[in-house]
């Protein structure tokens, strides 16, 4: 297989460990987060199911399933019929959404696709995906969508999950602005980590024992916005903000929220 980036992989593997060392009811259920893993599930997961209560570990299991759930949730709760996947890496709704109407675009470098291309196909899943490879930097965001079958007059649920941290602050306002060029009515949610001032003590420790991991991959956080600053960004959608503890709520299992990240929805103002 391709390389593919670490934070995917461990994005995927997160979701497919709260299943395996949380506590019923689930957060958010992806039971094809371990087989698009692949070769890789056996080493991924023995992490989580021999320390599952480190916080780091579940910290970052948290992490995951606040975004993806609450991601998921607004595209049924939308009715919209096109769902836009930014940086998606491993993300399993269009194998998991069989018989669904909703057209599913996944965007993302395509180095990182063609390694899912062969995890689907390892893993024999079905479901209907439309690969959409971008330079941020350099591609047309919506022109690229658009080659790909995307309609630009309806209305679509996008979600940015688990990447604005690594990148600048003019980059996040660039996909931005991209994405406020859809129709209106259309949903961009995105969660993104909070300035240090904002963190409690969970999140503070959280940082200073992944930021240096991360950063010695190659893949540092650079961009931190608090739910105000997010909203300035996001100024031409009207926009609303959760945290991980409205997510969570009260568990008797090691996931426990902390003010380390925030997730903002915004809709574009018809």
């Amino acid at each position: 297989m391709t390389d593919i980036s670490r934070t995917a992989l461990m994005a995927a593997a997160a979701r497919a460990a709260h299943l395996i060392v949380d506590d019923q009811p689930y957060v958010f259920s992806d039971p094809l987060a371990a087989p698009l893993l692949g070769e890789r599930a056996e080493e991924l997961l023995a992490y989580h199911r021999l320390h599952g209560e480190h916080p780091v570990l579940a910290g970052a299991r948290a992490q995951v399933v606040c975004r993806s759930r609450f991601a998921e949730d607004t595209l049924h709760a939308s009715g919209h019929t096109q769902y836009v996947l930014l940086g998606a890496g491993l993300d399993s709704y269009a194998h998991r959404a069989g018989g669904s109407a909703v057209r599913v675009f996944e965007v993302d470098r395509a180095a990182t696709q063609e390694y899912k291309r062969d995890a689907v196909r390892s893993a024999g899943l079905g479901g209907a995906v439309e690969y959409v490879a971008v330079d941020f930097e350099r591609d047309d965001l919506v022109a690229r969508l658009t080659a790909h079958g995307f309609d630009p007059a309806l209305p679509a649920v996008v979600a940015w999950l688990g990447v604005t941290m690594y990148l600048t602050p003019s980059s996040v306002a660039r996909t931005v602005a991209a994405v406020a060029r859809l129709a209106p009515g259309s949903i961009l949610v995105l969660d993104h980590m909070v300035p240090e001032a904002d963190r409690d003590a969970a999140a503070s420790a959280y940082v200073e024992a992944v930021g240096p991991v991360n950063a010695s991959h190659g893949e540092p956080w650079v961009s931190f916005f608090s739910p105000a600053d997010m909203a300035g960004v996001l100024s031409g959608f009207a926009t609303d903000h959760v945290s991980q503890e409205q997510l969570l709520g009260d568990r008797d299992d090691a996931l426990r929220p902390s003010n380390l990240t925030w997730i903002t929805r915004g809709t574009l103002r018809r």
